[in-house]
Order: structure tokens, then sequence, then C-alpha cells
């Protein structure tokens, strides 16, 4: 081979992994900017309903999208494997695209009533369903262009996209909150970083353009072997659904649960619960994401040295042990008042168990006014654990921090003023009584620990960037060429997608539900050990795998 030839292959590679790195970023900066913005999301078109359940609401949108995802993989996956992975993944950056642009112009609550949730709902399926076929096309393509031996650190690239996604994300919103004022921001300056992806939008497509087919696919076309039949091929062949299984449970499982717990349920739990400004915990999520995006390339070059399982494993692993110590350190830098509070005075509800309904409840036609529910929705709202003791039945519910108890009438057969006038009540004594007791309404920037959370965020980082750098390689070594694209997103956008995309909203509805802010982490915990477990014990070693002969 000529010194020529190996610097036009260099070049060549070098234009594939930034073109489906580039179109990759975008689509993540599109879809990211919506969980960023949850809280803004939850008061501009969940108006009708109470804060915390307007909040679960937006989380639950936020989930929406990725619920779509396993719907986009199995669409834009067949087309992959019968027509091209050039032609899927320029089809799913448009829709895409699309999508971002037109929420930019949607009409609020109070502009338009229940169409504006709906219209919003029907994009964020598109949303989701675009990115079930990104993905796994943008991997593919780059890996089977890419040498044997160089595979993990090829594809790690296409891995940093979510890195430089949410960082852009994070910046544009940082920047135009800066520029316009938070009331300016909240009220109409949230559109902005929606309506700037058009430009991104465009950037991407030319890149993409540019782009050939991939080698092993146009082998495969032109000896006549692609695929007839991807789904009866990747689901209906026990050879190739066993892998699919085993994708599933051993990386995906863990993806979605490390993930999105280290880079989105973190930012809920500071924001709800922790009170922690939204300036800061941006700040600390840009730093955090761009140190990010060096692991993933460093990982997935480890991986191609010692192998992808011990790498991802490793990563895995370190996210299990360190979910509860995180979140207490986190606790104790960001909110040290808060912490102190918790050990000095504990508190408890004590109430009547027939009495307290579940506090959820997305269509906002359930109304909790029982006396249980007036206390729990009160300390859910502030952000503050509580310990339930059962109360005889019939008795009113009280909350008792320290000495101090906090009896709260039940709302239930009043006209609407005269209930609110019963919540405004009791929360005002109960939040006094809170306050009383040492507890914080805000985090306290001057006693902040920033060097600490940032060193929490960096260990999530690790973790989440070990299991994440070279899981690209290993799940397109895992599949066979004819069926790769169909078998690979499916299992891939089932543990982002229903796994990690609904990570903060079942981890705030335990929360609230049992009381306790740390509750929520035994919903990641639970499919990390899955993947762990799986791992360990039953996922091949597929560093170097000859592509074709898989």
């Amino acid at each position: 081979m000529t010194d020529q030839t190996t610097q036009e292959e260099g070049a060549s590679m070098r234009t594939v992994v930034a073109a489906s790195s580039a179109g990759t970023a975008f689509e993540w900066y599109d879809f990211f900017i919506f969980g960023s913005l949850a809280q803004v999301i939850s008061k501009t078109f969940f108006t009708g309903l109470p804060d915390a359940a307007g909040y679960i609401a937006a989380l639950a949108l936020f989930g929406v999208g990725f619920a779509f995802r396993p719907l986009g993989a199995l669409v834009f996956g067949k087309i992959g494997d019968q027509a091209g992975r050039k032609g899927a993944f320029l089809a799913t950056v448009l829709l895409m695209g699309g999508a971002t642009f037109a929420i930019a112009f949607l009409p609020t609550y109070e502009q338009a009533g229940i169409i504006a949730p709906i219209l919003l709902i029907i994009l964020r399926c598109l949303q989701g369903f675009a990115l079930g076929g990104e993905y796994g096309g943008a991997a593919i393509y780059v890996a089977e262009h890419s040498p044997p031996d160089k595979r993990g650190w090829s594809t790690s690239w296409v891995q940093t996209s979510a890195a430089f996604g949410l960082f852009g994300a994070l910046l544009v919103i940082m920047a135009t909150r800066a520029a316009v004022g938070v009331e300016a921001f909240d009220a109409w300056g949230w559109r902005i970083p929606f309506a700037v992806s058009i430009g991104l939008l465009g950037i991407s497509v030319w890149m993409r353009l540019k782009l050939t087919e991939s080698p092993a696919f146009a082998k495969m076309k032109e000896e006549g072997e692609a695929s007839k039949a991807p789904y009866a091929e990747a689901f209906g062949q026990w050879k190739n659904m066993k892998l699919v299984i085993l994708a599933f449970l051993s990386m995906m499982c863990a993806q979605g649960a490390v993930w999105y717990t280290s880079f989105f349920y973190v930012q809920t739990f500071m924001e709800k619960f922790l009170k922690v400004d939204p300036v800061t915990i941006n700040a600390l999520m840009m730093t955090a994401t761009a140190v990010s995006a060096i692991f993933y390339v460093v990982f997935g070059w480890l991986s191609d040295k010692v192998g992808r399982k011990p790498v991802m494993l490793a990563g895995m692993t370190l996210a299990l042990v360190f979910y509860f110590p995180g979140f207490h350190l986190l606790e104790r830098a960001a909110n040290p008042a808060l912490a102190e509070a918790s050990a000095r005075s504990p508190v408890s509800v004590i109430a009547d168990p027939a009495d307290c309904a579940l506090q959820f409840d997305p269509v906002g036609k359930a109304a909790f006014v029982s006396s249980c529910d007036i206390v729990k929705s009160t300390l859910a709202n502030a952000g503050v654990s509580y310990d339930n003791q059962k109360a005889p039945a019939g008795t009113p519910a009280v909350m008792k921090v320290g000495d101090v108890v906090v009896a709260s009438p039940s709302a239930e057969g009043l006209s609407k003023a005269e209930t609110k006038a019963v919540k405004a009540d009791t929360e005002a004594r109960i939040k006094a009584a809170l306050t009383a007791a040492g507890y914080p309404a805000k985090a306290d920037p001057a006693r902040m620990n920033l060097v600490g959370m940032f060193g929490v965020l960096l260990v999530f980082v690790i973790a989440a960037t070990a299991l994440f750098g070279p899981l690209a390689a290993c799940l397109v070594e895992l599949f066979p060429t004819r069926v790769r694209y169909t078998a690979l997103s499916l299992p891939y956008h089932i543990g982002t997608g229903w796994v990690g995309g609904f990570v903060p909203f079942f981890a705030f509805a335990i929360v609230t539900a049992v009381g306790n802010i740390y509750a929520g982490l035994w919903y990641p915990v639970f499919f990390t050990l899955v993947s762990v477990l799986t791992t360990l014990f039953l996922l091949p070693e597929t560093k170097g795998r000859a592509l074709d002969q898989v």
C-alpha cells in the first residue's frame, strides 16, 4: 500500500467519522434541549396541573420521545438493512430537525388550551421515532469503515456525539437565559434553542450528502446477500434473537440506567430536591459533559487494547456501587443545610394510609385534597424527605418535624376557592415549621462545595463513559451484517429509550410516593445490576471480530 493510498484512506475515515458524529450530535442536541428545559416546559404546556404533577408530566413527555425510539429503530433498521445505511440515517436527521424546529413555534397552554400539549406530544413522538434510526446507522456506518484494531476508537467518536449534543444544548440554553433574562426566558426565550437548530440541521445534511455507502453493505448488496426479510431473520431466528436479548440485558439495561442517571436525573435531583439554582446546575453539567467527551475516546481506545467486556463491566459496576453514596455526597456538597436539618430534625408524616393517594396524575383529573395528600404534596414540592407513620383510621394527617406538629385539615367536599385557601394555609404552616427547624428554601451558594459537587459528577461521568465508549463497537461486532441495523437498533433503543428515557420520570415519581429523596435510585440500581450479572457471566468478548464473518 502506497503512502498516498494510506493518506487517502485516513482522510476518508476522518470524513466518515466527522459526518456521522456531527449529525448524531445535532440529533442529541435536539433531544436534550427538551430534557434540560423540563421545568420550563411544565410551566408552559401543563399550567392546568399542580406543580408536582406538572413537573412529572413534563418528565413523562421527555420519556415519551424515548418510548417511540424502538419503533423508529424497526422502521429505519429495515430500510438500512435493505436499501443501505446512508439513506436511512440521512432521512432520520431531516425528520428530527424538522420536528425540533417546529417546537419553537408551538402555542402555549394559555394560548391554545389542550391543543398545545397535544401538538407537543406529536412532535416529541416524531423526535423519538427519528432518533430510533439515527444511532444504529451512524455506529454501523463508522464501524463498517473502520479497521478491526481501531474499531473501538473510531466508534467512540459517535459516542462523544451525545456529549457534544448535551453540551451544545446546555450552552445555548445558558447563553439565551443570560442574554434575555430569567423571566423573559421562561416566557418566550426558551423557544430560541429550538429555533437555532435549523442551522445545525443544514450543516448535518450537507455533511451526510457527501458520504458513500459503507463497504460491508455495498459488498453484500453486490453479491445479492442483502436480507429480504430483516424482521424475520433478526427476531424469528433464535441464533439472532438470542443476541438481541443478550445485548439488551448485558449492555443496554445498564446503558439506559447509568447514562441517564448520570446526565439527567442528577439534574432533576439537584434542582427539585437540593434546590440548587439552574445556572449553577448548567455550569456544572456543561463542565462534566465537556470532560466526558475525552473519556469516551479514551475508553473506546482502551477497549481496542484490553477488550470491550472488561471496560464496560468496570463502568457499570462503578455506577452500581456509587449510586447511593454519590447522591448522599452530592446533598452534603450542594446543600449542607438540608443534610444537617434532615439529620437534626427528621420529618414524619403520621396519617391514615387509606387517606393517602399516589401523588401522580399527568392528565390533571384527580384532586389531591385529602388531609394526607396536602401534607405529602407540600413536602414533595419542598424536596424534604420524611418517614411514613400509620395513624388510626379516620384521623387527620399531621406532619412532625422535631417537636413541632402541624395538623392538616381535609379539603374534600369544599369549593375550589375554599380548597385553595385550606391548601395555602396548610402549606404556609408546614413551610414555617420547616424553616424554624433549619430546612432551607434554597441551597446557599456561599456554603456550596462546587469542587465536591463536580467530583461526584466526575465519578458518574467516568462510569458512564467507560460503559458507553466501547459499546457501539461491541454491538456492531455482536450482530451479522445482513440484519445488523435492525437487530442492533432495537435493543439499543429499548434500553436507552424505555429504561434510560424514563429514569427521571420513574425516579421522581417513586420519591413523591415513598417520601425519601433517595428512593428513586432503586430504579437505576435494579437495571444496572441486571447488566452487571449478565455481562459478567454471558457476554462474549467481541474485540477484533471480522464483521463479514459475524
